[in-house]
């Protein structure tokens, strides 16, 4: 029972640091090294690679990057490594992966898991897979349509001696899980023990944002240049630890992993994984020494019968860009600038018989257009401004030509512009999601091992029931006392983030004394009209009592979110930051 597994995660999306790998190599001390690159828009474009050749269709960088950097001192050192690294296309990673180890000469056993991607299939249940908001049908033309399989498989490729195990879409989640059932032994009803290697899953996933990136107290973080990636040191019942490689320059404190157990979630009692349906209302966060937290506390219970699938799909195209304003009353030459434009082009499209835009959207970036009703007057006389424009249509040949005449504007326009942001801006394919569920007998997993299928089968599980949500008890505030405004910085840590159209902000008080407060004025109405100019949808509130903090999850929050949004932040990634700024009113001795 005293047996530890150290896990440490060198990748949050496909494009991390190319140096993470090494550091936990090096400084770590890890038993598994793991990376998690996919996300919903990253498998179309995995997919339509693989569409222009079947050898590509996965995340080279992988290969050529991050295992040809650490590949060898694995090997040497014991360490193996777990990635969904395998996108679209797992046998062509499997064979990059063993030219490589020919290369390097090293007798490795490489193992794959995949079955999820449903592209293509005929006897998918297509009058049944409709989206689990919107109740949309599934769309004809699909770029890509995904399973998010579990951990079981990993699990199962390991126990036949993979040394490095790469999987398709699975939950982000399961690449460490995988490695902890194998070590453990834990059962497919051990729901406690399966939640928490879940909640740890869902803790390191995103690399260094639980070490220190996108904290709230960044100016806490040592040292951004050498940020530390994260390592977890589980025990046999699930509990585990979050701490840093040694000499590295991120952090480790019960505010930075307690905003990363809050990102991207939804209602925290039921965070429903294909292995369990996880609770974690009660999590118990715990700062046991300097750079060290321990987590414990998440519950489970069966998972249910049917799997997540997203799809992907192009609806028409999309443009952005920016031009760069200085000068006096810049905030409005800027918008000056840009609804000229906009009229100009108009006019043409409709003397030329062409549809008009699906979508405008202009930002004022400088000015604090973000916050809507929420700027700053300082912001609004601003002396310089990138203007930023993002353009919606069907056609992308109009496009292109918005994108050309804007330039127009260089001459034939306000003062003070002075450049284009990155270029004159071309069309690309304006992608959405569609998220919906399948049954899990219908997603036969194949598990591989070199060249030989262990097997192909399906992972079925029990059907489940939602846990009731948790209620904080939350003593009142005191009315009586003298009291002053501040900031909801002063009281909380906050992160946010994306699920397809939908956001989510967590909230976790700095201390327990500031709980009344928060409860009280920060409540659900209260964040759906601070970004009444943000979301269209409904903000829902909910309560982790475990670690005094609260939840937001706002629906039609992202103008489409992902690649399918034409704002500047399509994935809420500044939202936090900017609810931090909401007046709190609390007694004068309370600080």
């Amino acid at each position: 029972m005293s047996k530890t597994i150290r896990i440490g995660c060198a990748s949050g999306f496909y494009g991390d640091s190319q140096l993470a790998a090494r550091q936990l190599v090096d400084k770590g001390n890890i038993d598994y090294l793991v990376f998690d690159y996919l996300a919903e828009i990253t498998m179309a474009i995995l997919a339509k690679a693989r569409a222009k050749d079947d050898r590509l269709g996965y995340a080279v960088d992988f290969v050529t990057v991050a295992m040809k950097d650490v590949l060898a001192d694995c090997a040497a050192r014991g360490i193996k490594v777990v990635a969904n690294a395998g996108g679209v296309n797992v046998p062509a990673c499997i064979a990059a992966l063993e030219q490589l180890c020919s290369e390097q000469g090293l007798d490795l056993k490489i193992g794959g898991v995949y079955g999820d991607n449903l592209l293509g299939r005929e006897d998918l249940p297509v009058s049944d897979m409709m989206e689990n908001q919107s109740g949309d049908a599934l769309p004809a033309r699909l770029a890509s349509v995904n399973a998010y399989l579990g951990a079981r498989p990993i699990a199962d490729a390991l126990a036949a001696g993979a040394d490095v195990v790469v999987t398709g879409r699975v939950v982000d989640s399961a690449v460490m899980l995988g490695p902890l059932i194998h070590e453990f032994g834990w059962g497919e009803e051990e729901y406690d023990q399966l939640a928490q290697g879940s909640l740890c899953g869902h803790v390191i996933e995103c690399g260094a944002q639980c070490t220190g990136g996108n904290y709230t107290d960044w100016h806490t973080v040592p040292d951004f240049s050498e940020i530390s990636y994260p390592v977890a040191e589980v025990s046999a019942d699930g509990a585990f630890e979050i701490c840093i490689p040694e000499g590295t320059g991120g952090l480790a404190t019960v505010g930075s992993v307690g905003e990363q157990v809050l990102y991207e979630i939804g209602d925290p009692a039921n965070y429903l994984l294909p292995d369990v349906a996880c609770d974690f209302s009660h999590v118990q966060l715990e700062q046991v020494a300097e750079d060290r937290v321990r987590v414990s506390g998440a519950r489970g219970r069966a998972p249910g019968e049917q799997y997540k699938v997203c799809a992907t799909w192009r609806d028409g195209f999309q443009i952005k860009g920016c031009i760069m304003i200085g000068g006096p009353r810049a905030l409005d030459k800027a918008r000056t600038a840009l609804e000229a434009w906009i009229k100009r082009v108009r006019r043409h499209f409709a003397d030329n018989g062409m549809a008009d835009f699906r979508e405008v959207d202009l930002e004022y970036l400088g000015a604090e257009h973000t916050y809507g009703p929420h700027a700053t007057d300082a912001a609004k006389v601003t002396r310089e401004v990138v203007a930023k424009f993002g353009l919606h249509h069907d056609d992308p040949n109009a496009l292109q030509f918005a994108a050309n005449e804007m330039v127009y504007l260089g001459t034939s326009g306000v003062p003070g512009f002075y450049g284009l942001g990155g270029g004159r801006a071309r069309p690309g394919g304006l992608m959405r999601v569609h998220s919906t569920m399948i049954d899990k007998d219908r997603v036969p997993v194949t598990v591989q091992v070199g060249e030989a299928v262990i097997h192909e089968t399906t992972y079925l599980t029990q059907a489940s029931e939602f846990a009731e949500r948790a209620n904080m008890a939350t003593p009142s505030a005191d009315s009586s006392a003298d009291t002053k405004q501040v900031s909801l910085e002063r009281l909380a840590f906050a992160r946010s983030g994306d699920k397809g159209n939908n956001a989510n902000i967590g909230i976790i008080a700095r201390q327990p004394e500031f709980l009344p407060y928060i409860h009280e004025q920060v409540t659900a109405e209260v964040v759906k009209q601070y970004f009444a100019h943000l979301v269209a949808g409904d903000v829902d509130r909910f309560e982790l009592p475990g670690f005094n903090a609260y939840n937001f999850f706002m629906t039609e929050a992202l103008g489409g979110g992902g690649a399918g949004s034409v704002r500047t932040d399509a994935q809420g990634k500044s939202l936090a930051q900017q609810l931090l700024s909401l007046p709190i009113t609390v007694p004068v001795g309370l600080l």
